[in-house]
């Protein structure tokens, strides 16, 4: 308990730093950034901290990274998340719910570590697995994959859009496997959907099964 009283007592007691993000030295950022994430990775080396800066309220998320293994340590250490002003503490991340920049394709690109990937430009297919029929097996169809196939960090960056599109549970329990392929004009018998609605095909899917 020490470890999570330590945790949440730093950040209410510099949680002003976190909500002017722009307005602090870049190196002041960095320190107090470092500061909280020691204290949380002393509760679990594991875990990882987002920051999502609104107009009246900031977001505070808790992430195990996808991990299922430690959703208990997520919710346990939420559990005694303190009330802050302007603050909304939150375990998991949760599915984006508007889908309308990646409809008109306006979504900025996510940059991680040298790979830039769009939602708007990324598609799926569901495949079947004969041995367990139950399981969702996707494959994610990448305009550029030609030229990341070589990137070590390729399928890093695209679980974290799919983490950020559907959620972090719904990411470790409901897609059992991935397969990254290249987008060309020769899939033709593949039925191709968008990837931005996954989230609905992932309920379609178990309401079939």
């Amino acid at each position: 308990m020490n470890h999570i009283t330590n945790f949440w007592n730093h950040f209410k007691q510099n949680n002003f730093v976190f909500l002017l993000l722009n307005e602090i030295p870049k190196e002041e950022l960095i320190k107090h950034f470092t500061e909280l994430n020691n204290l949380l990775r002393l509760f679990n080396k594991d875990l990882d901290l987002i920051i999502k800066n609104g107009k009246d309220k900031s977001e505070l998320i808790i992430t195990a990274n996808g991990n299922p293994y430690l959703f208990k340590e997520v919710e346990l250490l939420v559990h005694y998340a303190p009330v802050v002003e302007r603050w909304k503490i939150t375990a998991f991340l949760q599915p984006e719910t508007n889908l309308t920049k990646y409809q008109q394709g306006k979504d900025k690109p996510l940059e991680y570590y040298g790979i830039s990937l769009r939602i708007s430009d990324m598609y799926f297919a569901s495949i079947e697995n004969l041995e367990k029929q139950t399981d969702l097996g996707i494959r994610i169809y990448l305009k550029n994959y030609i030229i990341h196939k070589e990137n070590p960090r390729l399928r890093e960056a695209v679980y974290t859009h799919i983490e950020h599109l559907i959620g972090e549970k719904s990411f470790a329990n409901d897609v059992a496997f991935i397969e990254i392929d290249q987008l060309t004009s020769k899939i033709n018998d593949i039925e191709l959907l968008d990837l931005y609605n996954l989230a609905d095909y992932v309920i379609f899917f178990k309401n079939q099964k």
